[in-house]
């Protein structure tokens, strides 16, 4: 029995990724539609993945792209205006992710009561968005200091468009991570938003960490649904749930009802 049970419900959860359009500050904002627009495209896929079945969701500024590493106030002030918007329409439980800020996704998190936050705590990286360094000891003392400890925490060790800079192996990060760090679950990637996690390295993830929940955390289609979660512990899905599987689409209800119905017979 693992923490899922408690906290989302069940087993082989599905975590459904809402994905924010881009929000003040952000390149890419439409400043002629405004925060209201951007809170009715929310409000649209939080009504179409809740109806269709997910386990729970995460708000996420997915379209504040390129990201940074340390994001600014202005994104964490959007983001809370839009999940307080939409509170009383939320049914499911839910996180959120500040791409790519372990602190502020901890601090939306104490904001809006979300049970949990995915988030790379760990590890130094070469990435699209330079060398992205983290600092676990001081974000995890901040968890406390805001009163945020019982915020499950998700540690993506496979993060996309990144590599580890010590050549090390994902065994030995797993295990390292799990020691120092006791995480709520270990997230593994494919290299980018909807791609494919690799079932081998899922599978070698979950080999050294048995207690500990590993999730694939991108790519898991109703194709190959069954072959990960025979493995992950669970999944966290984004890409899969909207028009024609493309990533910067609004969800479509219809696949998310094909989907869960597809992972509640496999439950089952």
């Amino acid at each position: 029995m693992t923490w899922l049970k408690d906290i989302i419900g069940t087993e082989k959860a599905i975590i459904a990724m809402c994905h924010l359009l881009p929000l003040p500050g952000d390149p890419y904002y439409e400043k002629e539609k405004g925060m209201d627009y951007v809170i009715e495209m929310a409000r649209k896929d939080l009504h179409a993945l809740q109806d269709g079945g997910v386990d729970a969701v995460m708000f996420s500024n997915e379209f504040s792209l390129p990201y940074l590493t340390d994001v600014k106030t202005e994104t964490v002030a959007a983001m809370a205006r839009i999940i307080g918007e939409l509170m009383s329409e939320i049914k499911v439980p839910f996180g959120v992710n500040v791409l790519w800020d372990a602190k502020k996704s901890l601090d939306l998190a104490a904001a809006t009561g979300a049970k949990f936050v995915r988030e790379i705590f760990t590890g130094v990286y070469a990435s699209d968005f330079g060398t992205w360094d983290t600092n676990v000891g001081e974000t995890i003392r901040h968890q406390y200091r805001i009163g945020a400890e019982n915020v499950k925490l998700l540690f993506n060790i496979v993060p996309e468009a990144a590599k580890y800079l010590a050549d090390r192996d994902i065994e030995s990060i797993a295990k390292s991570t799990v020691f120092n760090n006791r995480p709520d679950a270990l997230c593994v990637s494919g290299l980018t938003a909807g791609a494919q996690t690799d079932l081998q390295l899922l599978a070698r993830v979950k080999d050294v960490v048995p207690d500990t929940v590993v999730l694939a955390n991108t790519g898991v289609r109703l194709e190959n649904l069954e072959q990960q979660l025979s493995v992950a512990d669970g999944a966290v899905t984004g890409t899969a749930f909207k028009y024609d599987g493309k990533f910067e689409n609004q969800v479509d209800i219809n696949r998310v009802k094909e989907f869960m119905d597809k992972v509640k017979a496999f439950r089952s």
